[in-house]
């Protein structure tokens, strides 16, 4: 069973005029096609994807609004690239675990048994609905301080260099290849227990490399980075050939 939503409206701070919106906002298209008798627009009219719609429009704003206000030194191109990642599914989908926002879901049974509440997508997707609906309740104010309590530290911290995400850059390259997503494993550790340094493989359709580093994840994307530069290179000689 979904926590209750009184908690829910305490952990994000703000008092709702209409705790409808924040239920609408924790409301999954599975759970809506299972207990709504109504047709296909009696569902939209209480689950939550609309909603994922505008949160995702309103954090990107007030993010590029708290990044240039931060960073006037900054390009736009360095902006942009601190955005995407602020932005991201993978951060959302942090933040939205970190204030325990799976905990509230209204999903259906199949999400459920498929553990729906610990979901990527589904935790990202529901923080910009729970995002949404500040804005709806309290307007853009509201919303604003909501955003900046939530990512005060991913803001703190951005910086163009940590943004980039070379796991992610990796898997795009190889969907416009049409390859499967690599896979990542770790091969090896060495170290002493508080210092200790793993060694992870990144595997795809056509090769192999690996990375080092004092965390797995920190691993992983030295392993993308290097696949990067290996399926640069071989794009390049490709073209040299021609």
């Amino acid at each position: 069973m979904p926590g209750s939503l009184g908690t829910l409206e305490s952990i994000t701070g703000h008092k709702f005029g209409d705790i409808k919106l924040l239920e609408r906002a924790v409301t999954h298209r599975s759970w809506a096609f299972e207990n709504i008798s109504g047709g296909e627009n009696e569902v939209r009219a209480i689950e939550n994807e609309s909603m994922e719609f505008l949160g995702d429009s309103v954090l990107g704003l007030i993010i590029a609004e708290e990044l240039f206000n931060s960073r006037p030194d900054r390009s736009e191109g360095d902006l942009t690239l601190m955005k995407h990642h602020l932005v991201s599914t993978v951060t959302l989908a942090r933040v939205s675990d970190e204030l325990g926002l799976g905990e509230f879901m209204r999903v259906g049974h199949g999400e459920e048994k498929t553990g729906g509440r610990k979901k990527q997508a589904l935790l990202a997707n529901t923080l910009e609905a729970v995002i949404a609906a500040v804005f709806l309740d309290g307007g853009y104010s509201a919303a604003r301080v909501f955003i900046k309590r939530l990512f005060a530290e991913e803001l703190r911290t951005a910086s163009p260099k940590t943004s980039i995400d070379y796991k992610t850059m990796l898997q795009e390259m190889l969907q416009a290849e049409r390859m499967s997503a690599p896979s990542y494993s770790v091969v090896s550790t060495h170290g002493p227990p508080h210092e200790r340094t793993f060694v992870v493989e990144a595997v795809w359709a056509t090769g192999n490399s690996r990375g080092e580093g004092s965390s797995i994840k920190a691993a992983e994307m030295k392993a993308a980075e290097q696949a990067l530069g290996l399926l640069r290179n071989a794009h390049d000689a490709t073209n040299d050939n021609a």
